[in-house]
Order: C-alpha cells, then sequence, then structure tokens
C-alpha cells in the first residue's frame, strides 16, 4: 500500500462538477492500494496518517499531528500511485488490487483514521475525481505499507 500525504490549507473533491468532500486545515491522502494488502496495512497506514506530527504549533515546530491542529482528513482512491514505468511510454497498472478489494482496503484506511476521532470524508472509488487543494508548507510525504509496517 502506498500513499502520498498533503498538508493542505484546503482540498476538494468534485464529481460532474458537483463537491462531494471538502474540508480546511487537515490532510489530502492519495492511497493505492496493491496486490496482497491486508486489513492491517491498511489500519497501520491510518494509523500513522492518524498521529504523524506534521502541523505546526505555536513555536513554529512540527509537532502536532492532524487531530491536536483540529484538522480534517480527506482519503482518494488512486491506483496510479501503483504504476510500474520501467518500460515504454505507457505506465503499468498491474501491480494494483483488484478494484473490489482496493475499495474496500480505502475504506478501511479511513475508518482507521476515524478511530482516532479524526473527521474523515472520501472520494468516491472508482469516479472519475477532479481533485483542488492548497498544499500547505509545501509539506509533502510519500509512505508505504508492507505486511503491516511502514516504510
Amino acid at each position: 500500500m502506498r500513499a502520498v500525504i498533503q498538508r493542505v490549507t484546503q482540498a476538494e473533491v468534485r464529481l460532474d462538477g458537483a463537491a462531494t468532500a471538502s474540508i480546511g486545515c487537515g490532510l489530502l491522502v492519495l492511497v493505492g492500494v496493491a496486490v496482497g494488502d491486508t486489513e492491517a496495512d491498511a489500519a497501520a497506514l491510518g494509523a500513522k496518517v492518524a498521529a504523524l506530527r506534521i502541523f505546526t504549533d505555536p513555536d513554529g515546530k512540527m509537532n502536532l499531528s492532524v487531530g491536536d491542529a483540529g484538522g480534517s482528513v480527506i482519503v482518494v482512491s488512486q491506483f496510479t500511485l501503483l504504476a510500474d514505468l520501467k518500460r515504454g511510454r505507457r505506465p503499468s497498472f498491474t501491480a494494483a488490487e483488484d478494484p473490489a478489494a482496493a475499495s474496500r482496503l480505502v475504506d478501511a484506511v479511513a475508518t482507521a483514521i476515524a478511530s482516532a476521532g479524526i473527521p474523515v470524508q472520501s472520494g468516491r472509488f472508482g469516479a472519475h475525481m477532479e481533485v483542488d487543494l492548497v498544499n500547505d508548507g509545501p509539506v509533502t510525504l510519500v509512505i508505504e505499507v508492507v505486511d503491516g509496517a511502514v516504510r
């Protein structure tokens, strides 16, 4: 499982021009589910997202989690994070999990974040979405979870 986490001052997901998820301060989390990923991987990713101390405290240091900062999270499925670009000019997505299993695991990531008391919204799995964000910092992190362990 791979995720791109962006600290944002605002973010919005739209489907057919209508906003389906919208937050102010918080995190936009793009999640790619790989073949073989498990519920344990989703739980580990969600716990890590909830606990990351990447928001600034009154002294200007990154010491606060999204919950500490009073923020929210938007989770968006993004199978393209699993793209294999080694050959040619067209990416291969064979490393991405089957849509039914991937959808369940992306939901499990959102559930794990919400279980930490953080408001969570989501995009719509498999839909063509427009995602707008204002990256704060910019702060962007890439996380991989394999066998329940964050790398």
